[in-house]
């Protein structure tokens, strides 16, 4: 099955005791894994989060299928307030952007096509990871829930398991894409500004 072919995806992060690289793993809505998702760091970026507020340093993460081809990538630069990602196909070639919006209470992020059209939006409430899935017209077209994992584990890690469900029938590869990489920025960004 190819990773872009389901409508569901059930994201687990990777539990590690010094985590510096997010590692999750994806399965689609019949438990078979699909693939992963992993961030690349370099030796000078590990040794700036020692240092460094991580909520503002770049990271890239590669979005890869169970056989290990590169499916597509996500990245985002320095950031001091607001977060742009930029989300790259298999080939390198740009297909769009993720923009994090200020808001006091709720998490928003506006999703982007290569030639700047709003194509969705991702917004909801980031204590009980329940966000919706908008398209252009601000019509529902999914959902990212939290999948929790037993209070124990809850308590001595910082790992997730959540679900991105999307509801709508003509999705197009890009897209999915690039509300698969929404759902990834919404935990790389809320989770390490805490």
């Amino acid at each position: 099955m190819n990773f872009f072919d389901t409508n569901s995806f059930f994201i687990d992060e990777k539990v590690k005791l010094l985590q510096f690289e997010n590692e999750y793993k994806v399965y689609n809505d019949q438990a078979e894994f699909i693939g992963s998702i992993k961030q690349k760091l370099s030796g000078g970026d590990k040794f700036l989060r020692l240092l460094l507020n991580k909520s503002m340093l770049p990271f890239h993460l590669e979005i890869r299928n169970a056989q290990e081809q590169l499916e597509a990538t996500i990245s985002r630069g320095w950031t001091f307030f607001m977060s742009k990602i930029v989300i790259a196909d298999g080939q390198s070639m740009p297909i769009g952007r993720v923009e994090q919006k200020f808001t006091l209470l709720k998490p928003q992020f506006k999703i982007f096509d290569n030639n700047n059209n709003q194509i969705g939006g991702i917004s909801g409430d980031w204590r009980a990871w329940n966000f919706f899935i908008t398209d252009a017209n601000g019509q529902q077209i999914g959902t990212i829930s939290k999948k929790w994992a037993g209070v124990a584990k809850e308590l001595f890690t910082t790992a997730d398991k959540y679900n991105v469900q999307l509801n709508a029938i003509n999705i197009s590869r890009e897209q999915k894409m690039a509300i698969l990489a929404s759902a990834i920025t919404i935990d790389m960004v809320l989770k390490e500004s805490k």
